[in-house]
């Protein structure tokens, strides 16, 4: 099949303009983002606690910490936390700030920019989703993929206004590897630039390591079933793998750091992994590509095994899941209320009405996927989009955060699916079973649809009633988080707080405090404190609250985590804090009625 490139001609009108199509899509999916989110909106600010502490990051790198300095300083115990974020997200939104402050005030100039970035990624997004679908389908695949790709940006809220964490970031990589291995004549730029995606995805966040390590077995597995006629694609792709992750370490990773490894960031595990992954691809490349097949995968079983050789070397530990080292407690009373870290079974207990929506089009895009193998209908192209769906499909089924990245892939097979059952229906428009079957797959390949489906057939039409009064801003009584609930607490001088971790980024973000507590894995010692003040006995609990220097606690009746350490320990002061009973070294503040948040302040303050 020829390669239908962005830059093909072929056809008349719009077709033979998709950077125009691709325009529309994307103001269309802009505006339509702008126009819902907007009017409504009471905060500038993403409403993922990540997006809260990447805007508290930026800043400091803007007030003049370190480019290799990732310590947020007023995050748990003394000393600060050592984040595992990548300055390659902050560099693009601090600039953005700083190029609004020539023309506005601080916090507007922060809005702008909250604003533009995640908007901003919708483009390359649309871009990569076209590309690949152009590749597979030609133009008919890609104007249903970028139907299909704009719904699933505007459904998600990884490209809200104010969303800066890095999982936006993510999607765009993802999808740009997709789009560069689906590549028909696998030409060596493409692979080159699937590699550079690779790079950075690992560095910017561990999420997507999987993923990558899955785009690199099906290079590897490519090389050695085409053999020479793959040799360039190989060899851009290893090469770029390997300057770029290069490139990315030493540019991020201060050298007090080189050493030490970690597995929920880039260091010399994943580095060293890569490099040396991508160093024996290059090498089989150059010298066994001539060798027959059988040989070629021989060579690429040996290049397996030495590469898991160095993980074992450099990081077996980070061949096991990075939160597998949390403290029982913490998976009790953080981790199990994380609505993205639930696995299939939590998600099926909590809510199986959004099931659906994570799983069933990932599914369909799979026997999708087997079918066209099997009928050897671009068959090489299916195997790849299999092999990569299948991986994030089933790290969806440990965590649902990995579904949307299914949700994403799916849409290449599928969109080619839908081509070609609308142009059955158009080619025999008195067979309704042509046209039926064309709505109900195009139907069934949105997973928004799914949801909606799931909540009628669980909940009824409450359910989307609930879910609309789910959303809409807390009470006075109950708000915990806004800069008005904590307008009081930003008004004392600078302390130590203990409060629920749910709302220590939000401190952090309002206030000048050092707060104990925020929901980050590397916080262990922080968190665990804020857990122990809440659940020993109050007078126990004073000498946790010496111990870490708290001046400070700032009690939320309404928060989640408050309320289940209330229920589990009935003696705790937590408990004895909502019965209205106030320990003798906590001394009550003046309530604000703005706010519900009590704080109290200690007697043994320093």
């Amino acid at each position: 099949m020829a390669d239908q490139g962005l830059s093909d001609k072929a056809g008349s009108g719009l077709w033979a303009r998709p950077w125009i199509l691709i325009s529309l899509f994307s103001a269309a999916v802009i505006l339509l983002l702008l126009v819902v989110n907007l009017p409504g909106a009471t905060d500038y600010v993403g409403i993922d606690n990540d997006d809260v502490m990447r805007l508290v990051e930026v800043r400091d790198l803007l007030a003049g910490q370190s480019w290799f300095d990732l310590t947020q300083y007023r995050l748990g115990l003394e000393g600060g936390t050592l984040m595992h974020w990548s300055r390659l997200i902050d560099l693009p939104i601090a600039t953005l700030i700083l190029f609004f402050s020539l023309f506005f005030a601080p916090e507007r100039a922060e809005a702008a920019a909250l604003l533009v970035w995640p908007l901003s990624l919708t483009i390359p997004m649309m871009i990569a989703i076209a590309v690949g679908a152009r590749r597979i389908g030609g133009p008919p695949a890609m104007l249903i993929a970028l139907g299909l790709g704009a719904l699933l940006v505007f459904t998600s809220n990884r490209f809200l206004p104010g969303a800066i964490d890095h999982h936006n970031v993510q999607l765009v990589l993802v999808a740009v590897i997709a789009a560069m291995l689906v590549d028909p004549r696998q030409r060596a730029w493409s692979f080159a630039l699937a590699g550079v995606a690779c790079a950075i995805a690992i560095a910017i966040g561990a999420e997507t390591t999987p993923f990558v390590a899955a785009a690199c077995l099906v290079v590897a597995a490519l090389w050695a079933w085409n053999g020479e006629a793959f040799r360039p694609a190989a060899r851009a792709f290893s090469l770029a793998v390997t300057i770029a992750i290069s490139a990315v370490f030493f540019a991020t990773v201060p050298p007090r750091l080189y050493t030490a490894v970690t597995c929920d960031s880039l260091s010399i595990g994943y580095y060293g992994i890569a490099a040396v992954g991508g160093v024996l691809l290059l090498l089989s490349s150059l010298l066994a590509s001539g060798l027959g097949r059988p040989m070629r995968f021989a060579v690429l079983a040996l290049d397996g095994v030495l590469v898991f050789a160095a993980a074992l070397v450099l990081a077996p530990q980070c061949l096991q899941n990075p939160l597998n080292d949390l403290d029982p407690l913490l998976f009790t009373l953080w981790l199990d209320y994380v609505a993205e870290a639930q696995s299939v079974l939590g998600q099926l207990r909590i809510e199986p009405a959004g099931l659906g929506g994570f799983y069933a089009a990932g599914f369909l895009a799979l026997t999708v996927c087997v079918f066209r193998v099997l009928r050897d209908d671009r068959a090489q192209i299916h195997a790849v989009l299999f092999a990569l769906i299948l991986v994030s499909w089933i790290i969806a089924l440990i965590q649902v955060r990995g579904a949307v990245f299914a949700n994403l892939l799916s849409i290449l097979p599928l969109s080619l699916l839908i081509a070609e059952l609308r142009r059955n229906a158009n080619n025999d428009p008195e067979n309704l079973s042509a046209g039926f079957t064309f709505v109900v797959a195009t139907l069934l390949s949105v997973p928004s649809v799914w949801v909606l489906v799931g909540v009628f057939a669980t909940e009824g039409t409450m359910g989307l009633t609930r879910r609309f009064e789910a959303n809409a801003p807390a009470a006075a009584a109950e708000d915990c988080e806004t800069a008005t609930a904590l307008h009081q607490l930003a008004g004392l001088p600078p302390a130590t707080v203990a409060a629920p971790s749910n709302i220590g980024s939000e401190i952090l973000r309002f206030t000048p405090h050092r707060v104990l507590s925020a929901p980050y894995h590397r916080n262990q010692g922080g968190m665990l404190t804020e857990l122990h003040i809440g659940l020993t006995e109050p007078k126990e609990a004073e000498a946790f609250l010496r111990g870490a220097g708290v001046t400070i606690l700032a009690y939320c009746h309404s928060d989640l985590q408050t309320a289940a350490i209330r229920k589990l320990k009935t003696d705790g002061l937590y408990a004895a804090l909502g019965r209205g009973e106030i320990p003798a070294y906590l001394v009550p503040l003046p309530r604000d009625p703005r706010s519900g948040i009590a704080l109290y302040r200690t007697k043994f303050e320093q």
